[in-house]
Parts: C-alpha cells; structure tokens; sequence
C-alpha cells in the first residue's frame, strides 16, 4: 500500500516526503461517498530511517448531515476539493478545546448549497481561504458511528485512541521539521483501477 499511495502521488505530481520521520498524511474519499458514515481513510506513511511505516485511520473527509442541511456559510457547506495542501496545517486548539491539526493556510472548498442532506461534488462553486478545515477526531473516547455534527467540511478520525496516535506521529514530526504539516486529499478513483479494487476500506498497520 505504501508503495500504491508513493506511485499516486508522484502520478499526480505531488510531493512525496522522504526524511526520517516526515509525515505523508494522505486521505483517500471513499467511492461511496454516503453521508454521516466514517467510510473514508487517512493514511500516514513515513521513513523512520531504515524502512517505511504506515498507519491508517477510518475516518470522513466530508461534512456530515447535520451541516450538509444547515450550513455554517451562507454560500453552502464546505467539501474539501481534493488536492495536495502543501505546508497549510500546524498544531492547535481546535475550537479552542483540544489538539489536532489546524487550518494555517487558504484550502480550496467545494460549496454544496442545495441543503438536501447529499453530497454534491459537482455544485460547480468553489472557495479557496482560510474555513477552518481543520483535522480533528470525534467524540472524546471509544469510536464514532455516525459523522453528524462532528464535520461541517473537516476531516475527521472516527477513533478517539487513533487520534491519539495520529497527534504523537505528528509531534515527533513537529520536533523534527517545524510546525507545518502537508495534507493531501484523493479520491479512491485515483489509485490505480486494478489496485484499488483490491484494497479494503481500512487496512492495518503495516511495514
């Protein structure tokens, strides 16, 4: 898999981190695309100095119901347009509450403003700024079922204790290379056809 996400990303033209211990946070949007389900999932893959490791976390990369019905912007919920977000992330407060990655540089947005509950990837209006997209877990323990409230255009881990992981991965980077952190988002229509037909929703953690 680690090998699958290197050769998307370089197909794409997208910057592939190589030193001890930075991170490649890449999260792949499942073909389902249904709302409020934790079917999507954020890779992190990294050199530890002898060989790659790679973790993977369910999660959703896509606004749940309750914000696709009542957007926070008067313009449409935000869909976070995938893309590679080079440096735009660092640790921070989100909401002010706990840690996780933040929002530190403009993202570009898809806007769905019809308000029906479904996620509309062709609304054909598109926002680039600062929205808070931020990348932060559910509830505070245990794991999450359904999306909800939990992201109104965020990408969100549904496990409490992958999180956690998630965030100690991102300090040992943090020390190493500064606070700032590139996220890259694709579709699962991306990988490679014969590849990604093979790969599971979630994959464990692999060497």
């Amino acid at each position: 898999m680690i090998n699958l996400l290197k050769q998307t990303l370089a197909t794409a033209g997208y910057r592939v981190f190589t030193r001890p211990y930075e991170l490649n946070i890449v999260g792949i949007r499942a073909a389902t695309n249904t709302p409020d389900a934790f079917d999507d999932t954020i890779y992190v893959f990294y050199n530890n100095g002898t060989h790659w490791l790679l973790h993977n976390f369910p999660a959703t990369t896509d606004p749940g119901v309750h914000y696709l019905k009542q957007p926070v912007s008067g313009a449409g919920t935000a869909i976070l347009k995938p893309g590679q977000y080079l440096n735009a992330y660092a640790t921070g407060l989100h909401r002010g509450l706990y840690n996780a990655l933040v929002q530190r540089t403009p993202v570009t947005v898809i806007r769905d403003f019809n308000r029906d509950g479904k996620l509309d990837f062709q609304s054909g209006k598109e926002q680039t700024g600062m929205f808070g997209i931020n990348i932060h877990r559910a509830e505070q323990s245990g794991t999450t079922k359904y999306v909800a409230a939990y992201s109104a255009g965020c990408q969100v881990l549904a496990n409490a204790t992958d999180f956690a992981a998630f965030m100690a991965l991102c300090s040992q980077h943090k020390k190493l290379y500064g606070n700032k952190f590139t996220y890259t988002l694709l579709e699962r229509a991306a990988l490679p056809a014969v590849a990604a037909a093979s790969v599971p929703a979630f994959m464990g953690e692999a060497a």
